[in-house]
């Protein structure tokens, strides 16, 4: 169980099956803490003809190459979540071309949705979340070695960038 009380009437939680999965409820005036993957949005963007991306500077994948991304917020939709993540990430101002994808997984407590994006204006720069960011050549991102001795966001975040970058890598 994640709450240890009731966000509504501040009463210990306790375990009650629901759905067939154990959540915490209260007893007392019913409130159930739903676990929810939060939304994250992600951009693959072009910049003058080249892929963009990030040298993230914190967990996951804190070192690793990825293209900009970060967590829808209330009251933004997730594709102003994304232009909002790439101008904050990257420094770029961007178009959103189309759906890469959707990714889940359930050991995962994140949904990440995946689009393709073109550059519009903006000074790359590497901002909030981002040690570095460069520019790569279709073709020539940077190998990256799978982290099979990190978390399971680690792993399934990986496998997210490569299948969002495909068009980018070797065939």
């Amino acid at each position: 169980m994640t709450a240890a009380f009731c966000s509504q009437c501040a009463t210990p939680m306790a375990a009650a099956t629901l759905g067939g999965k154990e959540r915490p409820q209260c007893p007392a005036c019913g409130f159930v803490a739903w676990r929810n993957p939060a939304p994250v949005g992600m951009a693959v963007i072009e910049h003058e003809g080249q892929l963009v991306m990030i040298r993230r500077s914190a967990a996951p994948l804190a070192d690793y190459w990825a293209p900009p991304a970060g967590y829808v917020e209330c009251g933004e939709s997730v594709p102003a979540a994304v232009r909002r993540e790439a101008r904050e990430e990257c420094g770029l101002d961007i178009e959103l071309d189309g759906l890469i994808g959707v990714y889940s997984q359930a050991d995962v407590d994140v949904l990440i949705v995946a689009y393709r994006a073109r550059s519009i204006g903006g000074t790359l720069r590497a901002g909030d979340d981002a040690s570095d960011v460069r520019l790569f050549a279709a073709q020539q991102l940077p190998p990256q070695a799978s982290p099979v001795d990190g978390s399971a966001t680690d792993r399934w975040l990986y496998g997210v960038i490569q299948e969002a970058t495909a068009g980018w890598r070797p065939a």
